[in-house]
């Protein structure tokens, strides 16, 4: 299974969100430090999840993060999330 789909599917079973964009931008960092030549080393997140709402910024990125744990975690060299 690819990446994206990986990441989609742990975080619709851990999050349950209510919008997910998974957008993959390895391309816009191709021969940068960290490129491991995959095509799937850089990505962003945009989630609105309602498991999410009244925490701070930090518990947010901490459940993402415990949402995708450390298989999908370990895969990647960069993400950016951004709540909606």
């Amino acid at each position: 299974m690819a990446l994206d789909a990986d990441i989609r599917d742990a975080l619709t079973r851990g999050l349950s969100p209510e919008h997910l964009e998974v957008i993959n931008e390895s391309h816009l960092h191709a021969g940068h430090s960290g490129d491991d030549g995959s095509g799937e080393s850089h990505w962003q997140v945009v989630i609105g999840a309602a498991s999410l709402d009244g925490k701070s910024r930090l518990a947010k990125h901490r459940a993402v993060h415990d949402a995708l744990g450390p298989d999908i975690i370990d895969r990647l060299h960069a993400l950016a999330i951004t709540f909606r």
